[in-house]
C-alpha cells in the first residue's frame, strides 16, 4: 500500500504528509503499525514516529493494545464539525429544489452497501408530503438514490437494468422500491478532491407519493446535483 505523491510545489510537505498519514490510519480498521505507516508513506520509521506523536497530540490517533495506531477520538470532533457545513451548504439547494418540484428533496450519502439520508427538506404549500426522516436507511440497490449511486461507479458485470439505464440517462427513477406508492427521483452528486479523489458518494433527489412530472423535475434534480457538486466542501 502506497498513498505517497507529490504534492503542489506551494503546500507544506510536512502537513502533507502528516494528512496523508491520518488518511491511511483511518482507512484500516485493525489499526497500523509505526513500521508499516512508514513504508505506505514511502519514509523513515523516524518521520513516521514524529508523525504519529504530533497526532496523537491533538487527539486524531490514539494508541491500542499491541501499540497498533487507530484513529482518535478528535476524527470524530473534525467529521462532526464537516458534517454540519456539509448539510449547511446543502440545504438552501434542497430547499429550492422541493419548491420546484413540490416534493420532498433528500441529500444522501453511500455506507457500505446502504444509502443514508443527511439533509431532507419538504416542500411548503402542497396538500400531501413525503417523511423522509434524517438518518434513515436503505439498501443502495434500492430506491432511486441507490441505484444513482451505482450508476455513477465504473461499469460492472453484475449492473441490474435499472443502474445500467440510470448510468445512461443520468438520473434514475423507482416507483414503491423503499416505500409503496412512492414515486423517486435521484441523480449522483459527482464530487473530487484536489487529488482527484472521490472523498465519498451522495445523491440527491425527490421523493412523492403522487405522479411526478418527470419533464419538470429531473431537470430540476441535475441540476440541484450539478449545483451541490460544485458548493460541497472538498470538490
Amino acid at each position: 500500500m502506497s498513498t505517497k505523491s507529490a504534492p503542489p510545489t506551494n503546500t507544506l510537505q510536512t502537513l502533507d504528509r502528516g494528512l496523508q498519514a491520518l488518511d491511511v490510519i483511518c482507512q484500516l480498521a485493525q489499526g497500523i503499525t509505526v513500521a508499516e505507516l512508514a513504508a505506505a508513506l514511502q519514509v523513515n520509521r523516524a518521520i513516521a514516529y514524529r508523525l504519529v506523536n504530533t497526532l496523537e497530540l491533538h487527539g486524531l490517533v490514539a494508541r491500542a493494545a499491541g501499540g497498533r495506531i487507530v484513529a482518535g477520538a478528535g476524527v470524530a470532533r473534525l467529521g462532526a464539525g464537516f458534517a454540519a457545513q456539509f448539510r449547511a451548504r446543502a440545504q438552501p439547494v434542497l430547499a429550492r429544489l422541493a419548491a420546484g418540484a413540490r416534493a420532498t428533496a433528500f441529500l444522501v450519502v453511500a455506507q457500505a452497501d446502504e444509502c443514508t439520508a443527511v439533509e431532507v427538506c419538504e416542500p411548503q404549500h402542497v396538500d400531501i408530503r413525503v417523511g423522509y426522516r434524517v438518518g434513515s436507511r436503505h439498501p443502495i440497490t434500492s430506491g432511486a438514490p441507490g441505484i444513482a449511486i451505482l450508476a455513477s461507479r465504473a461499469p460492472q458485470a453484475s449492473d441490474s437494468a435499472a443502474v445500467r439505464q440510470a448510468r445512461e440517462q443520468g438520473y434514475s427513477i423507482t416507483r414503491g422500491e423503499v416505500q409503496a406508492g412512492a414515486i423517486g427521483i435521484a441523480s449522483a452528486v459527482s464530487l473530487r478532491d484536489v487529488r482527484g479523489r472521490v472523498p465519498f458518494e451522495a445523491a440527491v433527489g425527490v421523493v412523492t407519493m403522487q405522479e411526478l412530472d418527470s419533464g419538470r423535475c429531473v431537470p430540476l434534480v441535475t441540476a440541484a446535483a450539478q449545483e451541490l457538486a460544485q458548493a460541497l466542501p472538498g470538490v
